[in-house]
């Protein structure tokens, strides 16, 4: 209905190659939960051997571990709105490495939530680097 009274007028129209003004993209949340992810890992890592039978055990293995996982995944989403948003036609000649980069997160993000490996949180830290780059 809106649109309907809004047509019979002659305003200008605008133009925008974005939802998001240029110039606030900032990579560093990516940054951020691959860190975090890793430090996830870290402590899991050095928890004791103990029997999983002991709750108090048992209860902290499983908040690091779903704590690992979201901040993966947080990573994953903040490294597709950056790049949903910010790769349009006039950044993509510019930007050619940030595909290589984005699909470096999204799989060392899947690696991470997959398995307890540092080397694969360290490989989502430095594609998140790259990615900021």
């Amino acid at each position: 209905m809106l649109h309907d009274i809004l047509s019979k007028f002659d305003l200008p129209t605008a133009d925008a190659h974005c939802d998001i003004p240029c110039g606030i993209y900032d990579a560093r949340i990516v940054t951020y939960y691959a860190v975090s992810a890793l430090r996830q890992i870290d402590i899991l890592l050095g928890l004791k051997d103990k029997d999983l039978s002991d709750t108090a055990f048992a209860m902290q293995v499983a908040r690091n571990t779903a704590k690992k996982e979201e901040m993966a995944e947080n990573c994953k989403h903040q490294t597709r709105i950056i790049w949903g948003d910010f790769m349009k036609p006039g950044n993509q000649d510019d930007m050619a490495k940030c595909h290589e980069a984005a699909h470096a997160i999204m799989l060392a993000g899947s690696a991470v939530k997959q398995d307890l490996h540092r080397e694969d949180g360290e490989k989502l830290v430095a594609a998140a680097n790259d990615f900021a780059e």
